[in-house]
């Protein structure tokens, strides 16, 4: 039987959030519904999830002295990780110790960077993926684009948000590629890439999977659309046939399986390609992600209560969706520490329209900074409305 006491009291039981962006926010929000005591913490002060969290520190993440030192002080029941950019070796020592990561110390490890998962999925499971090298020089770079030819992609193996990632199609942009993807790693020396061919799906998905107490559940699958690797919009249900559906939701049990075993517990993002009836794996995060904000609107327990329900132990016997649905960000360009949103009443006047503000304290160029969510009796109604949500508000800096 799962136990929850009281924030602040000895009773308490206590999470603590490696990364409070605007994903961690909403986790931290179906937190506390369930009384659950929340401390957040990020490399910069006010980030969205520390405006509602019980209490926040700011840090360096990929310090392990540092990490160390505010887990041993908070003593925290439950540590989440919500970015990559964490000292992961030091969760693993901490797991070992006694503590529970989220899902666990090893599978966050494994997905911190794109190399460890894409050498469990195409090496040790045998999945199909794109061909791939990975490269740690220039030169070597230079090799992976010799031996996997035109035209590839080219992404930091640690990056987010689709940070430092370009298709080439030319010669001409080898070397600005490999440029940007210097400038898009979280490493301050030269950042390791991974150069893969590039697959001409039909389209691609994201399933979300949840592995909870009574086993493995599904959401329906999440269309998206993404550019420079930065998702712009989703909907769900994205339609597949039956066959294909199946394939792809083996291929998520798999994986996320193979990472943290029967006992790891927790929501996960797979991204798959299609190609025909053929699936191909691309990437896995072990928590909620970006393309999921579509289930604010589309579920009832949206991919953040999913995935707190699963973590603290509780039963998920089902998951209602509602029916054709959408997100659009809002990713305003602008260089501002006091971002003003306006025009909301219009963005919301249509029926089944929501939408969130990130909260974010700085925005230096682009960045996502809202969403628009809608519902619609067909999926392509449901995005109209959605972008319609977005493009409304006026950002003023």
């Amino acid at each position: 039987m799962s136990t929850i006491g009281t924030p602040f009291t000895r009773t308490a039981r206590r999470a603590l959030l490696c990364g409070s962006g605007e994903l961690g926010k909403e986790v931290v929000i179906e937190l506390q519904r369930l009384g659950v005591e929340v401390i957040a913490l990020d490399s910069y002060a006010n980030a969205p999830a520390m405006q509602v969290a019980d209490r926040s520190h700011v840090l360096n993440m990929l310090d392990p002295v540092a990490l160390r030192a505010v887990i041993e002080s908070e003593n925290p029941h439950l540590i989440i990780p919500e970015v990559e950019a964490i000292a992961t070796d030091t969760l693993v020592e901490l797991e070992n110790e006694g503590f529970r990561v989220i899902p666990t110390a090893r599978a966050t490890k494994l997905t911190m960077n794109r190399k460890g998962i894409r050498e469990l999925a195409a090496k040790e499971l045998g999945l199909k993926t794109s061909n791939y090298w990975f490269a740690d020089t220039h030169q070597s770079y230079l090799d992976a684009v010799d031996a996997v030819g035109l035209p590839f992609v080219v992404k930091p193996i640690m990056s987010s948000s689709g940070k430092g990632q370009s298709i080439v199609r030319e010669l001409s942009e080898v070397e600005p590629a490999w440029e940007y993807a210097q400038s898009g790693g979280r490493t301050k020396d030269v950042s390791e890439v991974i150069v893969e061919s590039l697959i001409d799906f039909d389209y691609e998905i994201t399933l979300l999977t949840i592995r909870h107490k009574d086993g493995v559940s599904f959401c329906d699958p999440i269309g998206h659309v993404q550019e420079s690797g930065d998702y712009q919009q989703s909907w769900q249900p994205h339609p597949m046939s039956e066959a294909t559906l199946e394939a792809a939701q083996h291929i998520a049990e798999q994986v996320t399986g193979a990472l943290c075993g029967d006992h790891g517990r927790g929501i996960f993002g797979v991204e798959l390609f299609i190609k025909g009836e053929d699936v191909f794996f691309n990437e896995v995060s072990p928590r909620p992600h970006d393309t999921g904000l579509v289930t604010l609107i589309s579920q009832d327990l949206s991919e953040f209560a999913l995935h707190v329900r699963a973590i603290l132990e509780l039963p998920i016997p089902n998951i209602t969706q509602h029916g054709p649905s959408a997100s659009a960000v809002i990713l305003p360009r602008g260089d501002s520490e006091q971002t003003e949103f306006s025009n909301l009443d219009r963005a919301l006047a249509q029926p089944d329209t929501q939408m969130r503000l990130f909260g974010k304290p700085v925005i230096k160029g682009k960045r996502r900074m809202g969403v628009g969510l809608a519902r619609g009796a067909t999926i392509d109604e449901a995005l109209d409305k959605a972008k319609a949500v977005a493009d409304a508000v006026v950002v003023k800096f």
